[in-house]
């Protein structure tokens, strides 16, 4: 599995970019000030979304990188500090 994400962000890697092998964000995006515990709510749901959304897993907690594992009781695979 290492290497399938590997291959993919090397890929993804802009012909520009001349630092690095690899790209882990997608270009253009700016950080956005949260101002409340109901946008910052939004947007953990946005994220845990994602996956679902591309069609790699059916439930958001399904997907072995999301923080959604720890919502829902699971390990994660990083340990997290759930916003509540």
């Amino acid at each position: 599995m290492h290497w399938r994400v590997t291959y993919q962000l090397a890929f993804y890697k802009k012909v520009h970019k001349k630092d690095s092998q690899h790209q882990l964000w997608q270009e253009g995006y700016q950080p956005k000030l949260i101002l409340s515990d109901k946008i910052m709510r939004k947007k953990i749901e946005y994220i845990h979304n994602n996956p679902i959304k591309k069609g790699y897993v059916d439930e958001d907690w399904h997907w072995r990188y999301s923080s959604a594992r720890v919502y829902k009781g699971l390990d994660g695979v990083i340990d997290i500090e759930k916003f509540v």
